[in-house]
């Protein structure tokens, strides 16, 4: 569980968490980079812990502070046992399974958790959020298992786990207890107070955390789809000019517009068309590259506003407001991340596309009945099978893909004997869109593969000087195929130099 290797992509500088984060402040700290909280920050924090020590010591009733949780929530705890209710909370809710939640997931969450925490409505320990902020800047990962979320819960606990010196996380690459990863960063484990435990479990932060990450890196592979596009444009496109002049006037957004503007950079200077090869208009998958690619790129502006806007809301519950003397406890519903929920289903979809497009173009160069090279861009035609089986594998991840992008939001769903009646599923919606994405990342990386091995067979190398830079990138790393090693390893170097890079010149 070692962090992404795209964290290269962005800057080290300490980020400053004074008013809420932004998806990219998120993604930025979830990528390695220290979070520094503002006196204002510390300050609304240790407010927010006086008024629930007021809502205890006036025994006024509130959620999770003095009461059980879920369907318990009428049953009242006396002060003495709220310490306890806080940890037990977090070892019943650590009910998580599966493989471990990958690293840059898990600080994504923490730092998602932490953001809440500094709105001041939690009443959180200042000692709590600060021993938190110690574990994601000592390079402290919790061990958090990827299943069996329906919102937040399972995640969060194993957090929390940590903070008391339970659970398990990773320091340095190596698994060690909860208490050993505390005792390395000479902190003492935590005794909960009262609400803690529910605060440390609570909101929206899984789900928002994990979307952020979503949409950066979706951001940045489709990138990379344009440039697999223009890659195979260049040799099996028909046409010279179809993303220049007012060829995108009649759908005229920002993502279209840009989308045509980045092909026509690509394309600079592209070969021309075989003679005798023209066409009175290209393939879906080649010409429709502006309005597909564009319309994700418009779907992830409006997807980054939703997350932002979420960075900023509330989402604990019970929220605590008023003053110490005249304490408030609002028990509502802002943990529920419908939109979140929405947003990472959103995410899901339009990262499935932009696999499915790319899938179409792989067929189309491996296919000698449309591309005009040899069959499967087999170096041996008729001894050995080339890229033919490569196209399955990008049929099969494209496959996966649409099972995957089945929104997650109408799930729904029952627990807590009736009390949590409806589930939103925010968390599992993020979780698969993170799937979709590293799926539709090898899907590009076969493209990519394949236009190489398209350009060395027809010895016809790349007309634009930006192709050349893609092409010289490929080349790097893998040589020309011959049947002569698995397939595989090459399509996962090229699926990590996607995860670890930029395209060139962008």
């Amino acid at each position: 569980m070692k962090i992404d290797p795209a964290s290269a992509q962005f800057s080290t500088q300490p980020v400053l968490l004074d008013q809420p984060l932004s998806p990219e402040q998120v993604v930025a700290v979830a990528r390695g980079a220290r979070l520094q909280l503002s006196d204002a920050v510390e300050q609304r924090i240790r407010y927010a812990r006086r008024i629930v020590e007021g809502l205890v010591a006036g025994e006024v009733r509130g959620y999770g502070i003095n009461t059980g949780v879920g369907a318990l929530c009428d049953v009242i705890i006396s002060p003495e046992d709220q310490s306890a209710l806080s940890r037990n909370i977090l070892f019943s809710h650590a009910c998580g399974v599966g493989e471990p939640l990958e690293a840059e997931g898990v600080r994504a969450i923490m730092a998602t958790q932490i953001n809440n925490f500094a709105l001041g409505k939690s009443g959180i320990s200042w000692q709590a959020v600060e021993t938190m902020l110690a574990l994601l800047n000592g390079g402290v990962t919790p061990v958090v298992p990827s299943r069996g979320s329906v919102g937040y819960l399972t995640h969060t606990a194993a957090i929390g786990l940590v903070l008391i010196g339970a659970g398990e996380a990773l320091l340095d690459g190596v698994r060690v207890s909860g208490a050993e990863a505390l005792r390395r960063l000479d902190r003492k484990p935590l005794v909960l107070g009262a609400k803690e435990g529910l605060s440390l479990v609570n909101g929206t932060v899984c789900g928002t955390g994990l979307a952020s990450l979503a949409l950066a890196r979706l951001r940045d592979l489709v990138e990379w789809g344009d440039a697999a596009g223009a890659f195979s444009y260049e040799v099996l496109a028909r046409q010279e000019m179809t993303f220049h002049g007012s060829s995108q006037m009649f759908r005229d957004t920002s993502g279209v517009r840009g989308t045509a503007e980045n092909m026509q950079r690509w394309l600079d200077g592209m070969n021309a068309p075989d003679a005798g090869s023209f066409s009175t208009q290209d393939p879906l998958s080649l010409r429709a590259i502006p309005q597909v690619h564009g319309a994700i790129r418009d779907e992830l502006d409006q997807i980054g506003d939703v997350l932002t806007q979420e960075l900023r809301y509330v989402s604990d519950n019970p929220a605590v407001a008023g003053s110490p003397e005249r304490p408030e406890v609002y028990s509502q519903a802002n943990a529920v991340g419908a939109s979140v929920a929405f947003a990472s289903d959103r995410l899901a979809i339009i990262a499935a596309q932009l696999g499915a497009i790319a899938e179409r173009r792989v067929d189309r160069l491996v296919n000698p009945l449309v591309s005009g090279l040899p069959a499967f861009l087999g170096a041996e035609a008729g001894r050995g099978s080339g890229f033919m089986i490569a196209q399955y594998t990008a049929a099969g991840l494209k496959g996966e893909n649409r099972m995957l992008a089945v929104p997650a939001s109408l799930a729904g769903g029952i627990t807590s004997a009736l009390q949590e009646d409806m589930l939103t599923h925010a968390t599992p919606a993020a979780e698969k869109s993170l799937r979709i994405i590293r799926n539709t990342r090898m899907i590009l990386a076969i493209e990519l593969l394949c236009g190489a091995q398209a350009r060395d067979l027809s010895a016809k190398p790349c007309g634009s000087h930006r192709l050349r830079q893609v092409y010289d990138a490929v080349r790097a790393r893998v040589p020309l195929y011959a049947d002569d090693r698995p397939l595989s390893q090459d399509m996962e170097q090229i699926s990590a130099m996607l995860a670890a890079q930029r395209p060139p010149d962008c």
